[in-house]
């Protein structure tokens, strides 16, 4: 295995140029010119939080050795160029890629792609590359001509199963798993299908229709726990579609993430400059996390007065930091109040951790440290019980919305905020 596994990635890194100007692909009739796309800035229009998988949600053993992996996005933006971010994060050795193509979906809850599109995408003029342990990689760009909101394939041909594997678990969509090089099949016949993404960060556009990105930094709410499988109705799906297209949004919520400690990938404050500062035209951040730092603080135990307030001047002076450092990249920073969690079982909240919430919220709303305060607390509670989510936007584990809760969410969003 050491013997194939050098030999491989020699072939791979002998193959590769020398650094210079990016060869572009061929584009559909129409397309701008490569002079007058070179106009328009990159802007990210889709993006996923990456992470280490624990065993419930990492590939089995194997499953990428020599193996084709499909998986479908949908940017919220268009553009006249894109290029794909595959993602080694946390991977402890060379990721091989053999292979990879674009593609639109023909239909976003299955492997089928419609062969037509289907586009070879290249890593410095190559077919492969490598990229480094800890590192990610961008495509060179290639012209294409599609819409925002269009379901799009993108599929990676692994040459070597990662020791560690870097992934997205909360994807609410299905990607597929097929050996060999499968990248330019318009189906997967028997592919292994899996509700998570993999090796997968970004997708950017050359655009000048779409001014701006806004980066949504969360926990599960955000990530779409409560959402539907391949239904694109998460609350950032909601808020991307009444932009239509003029703005993207960047889903980088991952569940069970706290802002101060890892747990559930890494903790807000580490992930902030991948996740939003690296990420091309963003110009807005919102923040939506904190319910998981008051949740596991009293789990199982009864915390001290003394660790409850020393929490909630942890997590606002947290917030603080992430502001300054999104302002020192000129990123406008908008505060989302938490939403009320009693009654959850998982947390078992009680009256200390309700009032370690109001506490936070009240900091959010009065501190004037956010250039502003989306209120998604008063939108989502229950009116008669105001510790409560609403029973019509519940789950029913009394802290993840449902799909109508999500849309409300969106909604509560004045989108004045990204004039």
């Amino acid at each position: 295995m050491m013997l194939r596994s050098t030999v491989s990635l020699l072939a791979l890194v002998l193959a590769a140029p020398a650094l210079g100007a990016l060869p572009e692909g061929p584009g559909p009739a129409g397309a701008k010119t490569a002079a007058e796309a070179e106009q328009c800035p990159w802007q990210a229009a889709w993006a996923s939080s990456q992470m280490l998988p624990d065993a419930a949600n990492a590939l089995p053993d194997g499953a990428l050795e020599d193996a084709t992996l499909r998986q479908i996005i949908r940017p919220s933006i268009a553009g006249t160029h894109v290029r794909v971010r595959l993602s080694n994060a946390f991977g402890t050795t060379p990721l091989q890629i053999g292979n990879a193509t674009l593609a639109r979906s023909a239909n976003n809850a299955s492997a089928d792609i419609d062969a037509a599109t289907m586009e070879p995408l290249r890593f410095g003029g190559f077919a492969g590359t490598v990229i480094p342990p800890g590192g990610e990689w961008l495509s060179d760009p290639i012209r294409w001509q599609g819409s925002a909101f269009e379901d799009l394939a993108i599929s990676v041909h692994v040459l070597q199963h990662p020791e560690r594997q870097t992934s997205h678990p909360g994807s609410r969509a299905t990607s597929y798993v097929a050996r060999g090089d499968a990248t330019k099949a318009s189906g997967l016949a028997g592919a292994m299908a899996v509700d998570h993404w993999y090796l997968l960060s970004g997708l950017e556009v050359r655009s000048c229709a779409a001014s701006q990105g806004i980066a949504v930094l969360g926990d599960s709410i955000t990530d779409g726990r409560g959402s539907t499988t391949n239904g694109n109705d998460r609350w950032t799906d909601f808020l991307a579609r009444r932009l239509k297209g003029r703005a993207a949004v960047l889903n980088q919520g991952i569940g069970g993430n706290r802002v101060l400690l890892d747990g559930l990938g890494p903790n807000a404050v580490a992930r902030l400059d991948r996740d939003v500062l690296a990420q091309p035209g963003v110009r807005h951040l919102i923040v939506l996390e904190g319910i998981n730092d008051i949740g596991n603080l009293a789990r199982g135990r009864t915390a001290s007065a003394e660790e409850h307030a020393a929490l909630v001047a942890q997590v606002t002076a947290a917030y603080g930091q992430i502001i300054e450092r999104a302002h020192a990249r000129d990123i406008k920073v908008h505060g989302a109040t938490l939403l009320p969690f009693m009654g959850n079982d998982f947390y078992n909240s009680g009256a200390a951790s309700e009032a370690d919430r109001q506490a936070i919220n009240h900091w959010i709303r009065t501190s004037g440290a956010f250039d502003s305060v989306i209120d998604l607390d008063a939108v989502m509670r229950d009116p008669a019980r105001p510790d409560y989510l609403n029973p019509a936007y519940d789950i029913g584990d009394g802290l993840h919305p449902n799909p109508a809760g999500f849309r409300a969410m969106a909604e509560a969003v004045s989108l004045s905020l990204f004039e």
